[in-house]
Order: C-alpha cells, then structure tokens, then sequence
C-alpha cells in the first residue's frame, strides 16, 4: 500500500482514502486474513492439473489470500482451517 492510499494522522490513527474499493480492502488484509471456498474438481480443472484426476463433482476446498491469490488445495475445510492457522492468518467469511 502506497503512502497515498493509507496514511496514519498524528494521532497514530490511520486516516481512510475518501473511497474504499475492494481493492482497498485486499490490500489491508494481505498477509494476515484468509478465506476458504469449496470447489468442484470440475470447476477447477484447466487450472489445477491434478484436479483432473478426480470426479468432476469431488468437493475440493481451496484456501485463498485476501485478494485472492489461491494458496493452498485440500480434500476437507478442516485441513485450509489447520494450513491458515499455521501460516497465522485469520479466516473469515465471505458470502
């Protein structure tokens, strides 16, 4: 985040940009925040090669940064729970 978009006031509070997108937000939680999608193999299968392997109807649960970069693929919701916990980022929901 650059210093125009994210500056902190005297008071060492931060002061927001006149506008907050989604960009924005990805950006504030970057590196600290996650969420956790379920998935269809089939759904995802030209960008995951080895989803191809599966039925296209196996639930997957993939583990997404806050913007959205994937960062981990799983067979159950318990182990994006256990990877996040273990690389310290909070998982949160996302309708």
């Amino acid at each position: 985040m650059s210093d125009e978009e994210f500056h902190t006031a005297a008071s060492g509070q931060p002061v927001l940009p006149k506008e907050i997108d989604a960009t924005y937000l990805a950006q504030l939680g970057e590196g600290t925040i996650a969420y956790i999608r379920p998935v269809l193999a089939g759904e995802i299968a030209e960008s995951v090669p080895q989803a191809r392997e599966l039925p296209p109807g196996t639930r997957l649960y993939a583990l997404h940064g806050a913007a959205g970069a994937p960062i981990m693929l799983t067979s159950t919701r318990e182990m994006a729970l256990a990877q996040a916990h273990e690389q310290h980022l909070t998982t949160v929901s996302v309708h």
